[in-house]
């Protein structure tokens, strides 16, 4: 018998719950919702770590964390304006993996694979078989970031760049270093939120050790998605080095009332995470049951500012095709 050499986050990753019937039954919840019709699922199917499970409140169907990943009936909707790439990406594409929208940034789609798969995904339709920079089209990547000397700052994205393993991660980074005109290298997760055991010695060996400045953006999208784990995990980060940001998605039935956004900041806070970007919800294709309208944003984010410090209230953000930045709305 072959010696299990995958190390306790990859096994983990691997034990994903990905059936409905057996989420709603670790839950009590038989019966109490109905899932998407099935062939309809598969295209983008329930995918979620047993960590993140636990950290919901069994019998309670409107649970915050469930509503994130449960795929509702409701997805089945047709809506007006809600389209498969809602942010302009495939315009974006500049070389097999890169995307760039805005001066100075380049972000890499590193991979399709996430520990998580969240409802309101505006990659939910995103080619990614034709998109990773990480397969035989890699030198051209390099190249194209190392001809373009505006460029200071490369994102690693996805899906979800920590699904990678750090043998290929820090592979990656050691090229990118060799790009004398980079500066900062930023990675967009979601891991250290839902799968914490991935930030093990291996991930901050390599963190530690790059010449390029580090910042994380993490997702949290309510505070019960923070446990002591999560903390652990979060300040082993802070600790090697790197700028904690996060950013949340205003979700309608899961965080889209002051009190749930006043105790995620304070969470955040506690956790030394700063709240960076409060995102409107991207239109894409399945997520219209999440939308909260630009109005009840505006009046959220007037609430937190009469009840927390300026740096504790993220700013709420549109992302807009085309656009030179980030869209403020308040």
């Amino acid at each position: 018998m072959g010696i299990n050499t995958k190390q306790d986050w990859q096994i983990s990753l691997a034990n994903c719950i990905s059936d409905p019937a057996i989420l709603l039954s670790q839950l009590g919840l038989t019966d109490r919702l109905t899932a998407i019709d099935g062939d309809i699922v598969k295209k983008f199917p329930l995918r979620v770590p047993q960590n993140y499970i636990n950290k919901m409140r069994y019998g309670d169907a409107d649970d915050p964390l469930l509503r994130q990943v449960f795929p509702l009936i409701d997805e089945g909707l047709a809506v007006e304006n809600f389209v498969t790439d809602p942010v302009g990406d495939g315009l974006a594409i500049t070389a097999p993996g890169i995307l760039q929208k805005y001066h100075g940034r380049a972000l890499l789609v590193t991979t399709g694979a996430c520990a998580i798969h969240c409802r309101y995904c505006f990659r939910r339709h995103f080619p990614y078989g034709d998109s990773n920079p990480l397969a035989s089209q890699w030198l051209e990547t390099l190249s194209t970031l190392r001809a373009d000397i505006s460029i200071n700052e490369v994102i690693l994205s996805g899906g979800d760049p920590l699904v990678l393993s750090d043998t290929k991660l820090a592979s990656m980074v050691a090229d990118l270093e060799k790009i004398p005109h980079l500066k900062r290298l930023r990675i967009h997760t979601r891991l250290p939120i839902v799968l914490p055991e991935r930030i093990d010695s291996h991930l901050l060996k390599w963190i530690k050790n790059t010449r390029l400045q580090v910042i994380m953006v993490v997702h949290a999208n309510h505070a019960n998605e923070i446990d002591d784990d999560v903390a652990t995990a979060l300040d082993r980060i802070r600790l090697a080095g790197c700028q904690l940001l996060n950013q949340s998605v205003l979700l309608k039935g899961i965080n889209d009332n002051a009190e749930s956004l006043i105790a995620l900041s304070e969470r955040l806070s506690e956790v030394n995470v700063i709240p960076y970007y409060l995102h409107l919800l991207d239109p894409v294709v399945g997520a219209s049951h999440f939308d909260v309208s630009d109005q009840i944003g505006i009046e959220l984010i007037d609430t937190i500012r009469k009840k927390l410090p300026g740096y504790l209230v993220p700013r709420l953000v549109r992302e807009q095709q085309g656009e030179a930045s980030k869209t403020t709305i308040a």
